[in-house]
């Protein structure tokens, strides 16, 4: 069995390159995400916007029918 210096250097450059490479490509990933992705999407809006949460306020002795018509009419 003949070991080729030369091939194994070969491998290792390979496999060195491809670690870096893929660093690089994870690394521009994660700063790309950071640059798209607000930084916080639940903070309170701004000019003339509203924050909408909450549950509609419905009578406590509601059917299934009546809660279906009132997410019918409204949406929610």
């Amino acid at each position: 069995m003949v070991v080729s210096i030369r091939q194994w250097f070969g491998r290792l450059v390979f496999v060195l390159l491809f670690m870096l490479l893929t660093m690089i490509a994870f690394g521009g990933y994660r700063w790309l995400i950071d640059v798209v992705a607000p930084v916080d999407p639940y903070r309170e809006p701004h000019g003339r916007a509203l924050k909408v949460s909450g549950t509609l306020q419905t009578p406590d002795e509601s059917t299934m029918s009546d809660r279906l018509r009132w997410f019918y009419w409204y949406g929610e």
